[in-house]
């Protein structure tokens, strides 16, 4: 597995080791030690799989208390994928990293607890699956402003189909500080 360093410590693509021939392909979508290796050192607790249509952006998303770290990868399509840190107290408050998933490159983004996540679709439509650290937590789910100018993400579509609760979410600097992870030393 080849470790790829982003812009914001911690925030790592993650390229597997692909096995083809004639008659399709065979990788290690997750390798604990290999993870341990690479400094990832998450247990993962539930695992979700979306379906989503061309033009669709799902995020800003993350939760506090009670954070979720997120391995993910696309088995269908193409998304540009962007985690945020959203720690108080980090040096990388507010910064951006974005990759491309996609079926044919097989990358996997792991997400650190305490980073908001977000999607767009680019393809006609994406299946999208990710693997998270915590349960799901409706009291603990909260989200940013995908289009946030002081976070700046270059987002490769300017229009896309959001759900409410995205449209409607805070810009990062109305979020309550207690409504914000916190940076763990």
């Amino acid at each position: 597995m080849k470790v790829i360093e982003t812009s914001l410590p911690g925030a790592l693509i993650l390229e597997p080791q692909v096995f083809g021939d004639a008659r399709g392909f065979f990788y290690e979508s997750y390798s604990k030690a290999k993870f341990l290796e690479a400094g990832i050192t998450a247990e993962f607790v539930q695992s979700n799989v979306s379906r989503s249509a061309k033009g669709v952006l799902r995020g800003l998303h993350y939760q506090w208390p009670n954070p979720q770290g997120k391995l993910v990868s696309v088995l269908e399509g193409e998304v540009f994928d962007v985690a945020v840190d959203v720690r108080r107290g980090s040096p990388h408050f507010g910064k951006w990293a974005g990759v491309m998933l996609s079926a044919e490159n097989k990358r996997h983004f792991w997400v650190p607890e305490g980073f908001a996540h977000g999607f767009c679709v680019l393809s006609d439509f994406a299946t999208f699956t990710y693997q998270c650290t915590a349960l799901y937590d409706r009291e603990a789910d909260a989200g940013v402003r995908w289009n946030d100018a002081a976070i700046g993400i270059d987002w490769p579509l300017s229009h896309p189909l959001l759900s409410d609760k995205d449209e409607k979410a805070p810009l990062l600097k109305d979020v309550p500080e207690l409504r914000l992870p916190e940076l763990r030393r």
